[in-house]
């Protein structure tokens, strides 16, 4: 394997959906090392839950700062290095996550003779509404067409992410396979007794990578529109990213002031505190490729809002675990949140829903779906 972040280095979903897919693979008998970026708190080459993981230090020749993707390539050098550490172990199969590990895993696939897999957890394309811009976006797309082309199967995590992939980079159809992502309940899982929710007044939790796409602008507005029917209303935006300076200057420009919460980067233990506590946790993107911090939220027992963009969709449509609205639409998550955090019966029939989803999405079953795309690509 193959990721430019795994736990407990934790920037958005790939580093979860990494690690939960390599421990089901060694708990079902296979041999599994990752290859992954250094982190400060934890040894470079460790084993974690059977998982064999080592870890690169990519301290860079000089580089110019604003070409992002000349660093990738020049890091990843330092990734296929790692092998050494290997010490003659040779794996079956290669799998490259997302275009960041594309020159190490087309690398490691010719000198180890192996077939190459990678999965494409977002596009650059999808990412910007269907255009790619010059500059960086447009090389970043060639990479990832590049991953695609260079790789035997394809694994999109959404039907919505298999079209993205088959429109953005034209593969052969039977090339792009759907295989979700999965969740570790038991780690989301309230104690026991859970905590009380909404305790000092309803509470709203929404978090991830603060970018555009993620939608929290929409929660903003919506927000600003209940505030005065919710008395005593809270809303916890946790996380960090680029749109955050704008989300401020809309929260001020709204008067939610006392309202709404930054809270920048949170633990995972903070933030599974806040999901047992808060009276619902919203995901409000405008794309999403699967959206698993929904099942982490149902997993958690909190009542969940979401838009329907894309991957979330799929996974929430029909299931009655989750009240839904579609992407943007600021009228309708304001009419969400306000049937959910005023009425104690929709919150319950939503989190009485939540058990049957979250049983389809273990990763041990996502790893029974992967598995026959690596014999058919040994096969091939």
């Amino acid at each position: 394997m193959l990721a430019w972040e795994y736990p407990p280095r934790v920037i958005g979903g790939l580093a979860p959906a990494v690690a939960g897919l390599s421990g089901a693979l060694v708990r079902s008998g296979h041999d599994v090392a990752v290859l992954t970026l250094h982190e400060p708190t934890v040894d470079d080459d460790a084993v974690l839950d059977g998982v064999r993981v080592l870890r690169a230090k990519t301290d860079l020749p000089w580089l110019p700062p604003d070409d992002f993707v000349a660093q990738m390539a020049s890091a990843n050098h330092h990734m296929v290095q790692l092998t050494a550490l290997l010490e003659g172990w040779i794996p079956d199969v290669v799998h490259a996550h997302d275009w960041l590990v594309a020159w190490a895993g087309d690398t490691l696939k010719t000198l180890w003779n192996v077939p190459l897999i990678a999965t494409i957890h977002a596009t650059e394309k999808g990412r910007n509404h269907g255009f790619i811009p010059a500059g960086q976006p447009a090389a970043i797309n060639a990479v990832e067409w590049w991953l695609t082309y260079q790789a035997r199967h394809v694994i999109a995590c959404s039907h919505f992410m298999v079209n993205e992939v088959l429109d953005a980079f034209g593969p052969p159809p039977n090339k792009v396979h759907m295989v979700p992502n999965g969740v570790d309940a038991d780690a989301w899982a309230p104690p026991d007794p859970p905590p009380p929710r909404g305790e000092h007044g309803p509470l709203v939790v929404s978090w991830g990578r603060v970018q555009y796409e993620k939608g929290f602008q929409t929660l903003l507005d919506a927000t600003a529109r209940i505030r005065w029917d919710i008395p005593g209303l809270h809303v916890v935006i946790a996380g960090r990213g680029s749109h955050l300076d704008a989300l401020r200057q809309q929260a001020d420009h709204l008067g939610l002031h006392g309202v709404v919460t930054f809270a920048g980067f949170v633990p995972d233990e903070e933030l599974r505190d806040l999901l047992h506590r808060c009276s619902s946790a919203v995901i409000p993107s405008l794309y999403e490729p699967f959206g698993m911090v929904a099942l982490e939220a149902l997993a958690a027992g909190a009542p969940v809002i979401a838009s329907t963009a894309g991957g979330l969709g799929e996974v929430l449509r029909d299931t009655g675990a989750a009240a839904l609205y579609e992407p943007g639409d600021v009228d309708g998550l304001a009419d969400v949140l306000r049937r959910v955090l005023t009425d104690p019966a929709t919150s319950a029939s939503l989190r009485e829903a939540a058990p049957a989803l979250l049983a389809r999405y273990t990763w041990d079953a996502i790893a029974a779906q992967t598995l026959p795309l690596y014999e058919e690509a040994l096969r091939g």
